[in-house]
């Protein structure tokens, strides 16, 4: 389909019958004129002392004319309406920031690093290969809140991330308000592409929905759980007495967060070192892609260059001959002189 982008551009093209209206009114002259001013008017086709102009000239410049105005109007062709899609999923990230993230048995370089530190540095590589996925984030505690909405922002999730701080949201641990905020989130979104990644190191110790409730919830809404329970094995702990070996994961429910994966259609990871972590969430980053409802558009091929060439080769065939023209009368007033 062929159209044009200033349409009215083309009430230009009547300006000649009215400049030349005009000029038959004050004096009767044979050349055309057209609203190019003084400053044009020893170009060819255009008469200043009331010459008279061939008829095939006046033809041609009136066609160059045209073209020009057509030219201006910016004609485009406009193709078939194409859908771009777009892959991706919904991802809400749902981190557990409660005091107990502050336990340092993770180790980064040789140093130790408390959970919450491993699981922003392993966030930040994961957030920024999920191009296309819309990112989500909740942290809870106590209690649950979006620190920040489903988004494509992602430099806008891994600042917030970042910001977050351990017992912001309280000191116990809400994993069933958490998992029910999030599928409240999603449930707007199709439900392929409703994913929930969870994060915490231990039970469910607060909150008004139970974790097995809002498993449920999350089964109906067609989201998906994937949990994560991170923290060591054992770790040596030092004291007044000496050191001695520890379970820093002992509070953490793995039966439960198992149950809730797998109710789902999820699946439930360990994470006991900071490599575990990122092993994880590269798993998770094999999610495969799926396609959802993009923007539509139509291609748009510009074509003012044809007639604005058009015109271009118009005035120089004008030119060439009006040069020519003028060369042969020289030498026909030259050669008359001789004789």
């Amino acid at each position: 389909m062929i159209s044009l982008a200033y349409p009215w551009v083309l009430l230009l093209a009547l300006l000649p019958l009215l400049f030349g209206y005009r000029k038959r009114q004050s004096e009767p002259v044979d050349a055309p004129v057209i609203p190019v001013g003084h400053w044009l008017s020893g170009m060819p086709g255009v008469s200043s002392r009331g010459r008279s102009t061939p008829l095939w000239r006046q033809l041609l410049l009136l066609l160059a004319w045209l073209c020009l105005v057509v030219a201006l109007a910016r004609p485009q062709h406009v193709g078939e309406e194409i859908q771009m899609p777009v892959t991706g999923r919904d991802l809400m990230l749902v981190v557990d920031i409660s005091p107990s993230m502050d336990e340092q048995d993770m180790v980064l370089q040789g140093r130790s690093i408390n959970r919450l530190q491993a699981v922003k540095r392993v966030l930040d590589d994961f957030i920024d290969q999920r191009e296309g996925d819309r990112l989500g984030l909740i942290l809870f505690g106590t209690e649950p809140y979006v620190q920040a909405p489903l988004t494509f922002d992602r430099e806008t999730v891994r600042t917030l991330l970042f910001e977050a701080g351990l017992g912001m949201a309280g000191r116990a641990t809400a994993i069933g308000d958490a998992i029910g905020l999030s599928v409240k989130r999603l449930r707007e979104r199709p439900q392929e592409q409703r994913v929930v990644i969870l994060l915490t190191d231990g039970a469910n110790t607060a909150g008004q929905v139970s974790p097995d409730k809002a498993t449920e919830i999350a089964q109906a809404a067609g989201v998906r759980l994937y949990t994560i329970g991170i923290g060591a094995d054992t770790m040596i702990q030092r004291g007044l007495l000496g050191s001695r070996r520890v379970n820093p994961s002992r509070d953490l429910d793995e039966e439960l967060l198992t149950r809730m994966a797998e109710q789902t259609g999820g699946r439930y990871f360990r994470a006991r070192s900071l490599p575990e972590l990122e092993m994880i969430y590269d798993s998770i980053n094999q999610l495969e892609p799926i396609e959802q409802d993009g923007q539509f558009y139509r291609p748009v091929t510009e074509l003012y260059a044809w007639p604005a060439g058009m015109a271009a080769g118009l005035w120089l065939l004008l030119i060439a001959l009006r040069l020519a023209s003028n060369r042969y009368q020289e030498n026909t007033a030259t050669e008359a002189g001789h004789g």
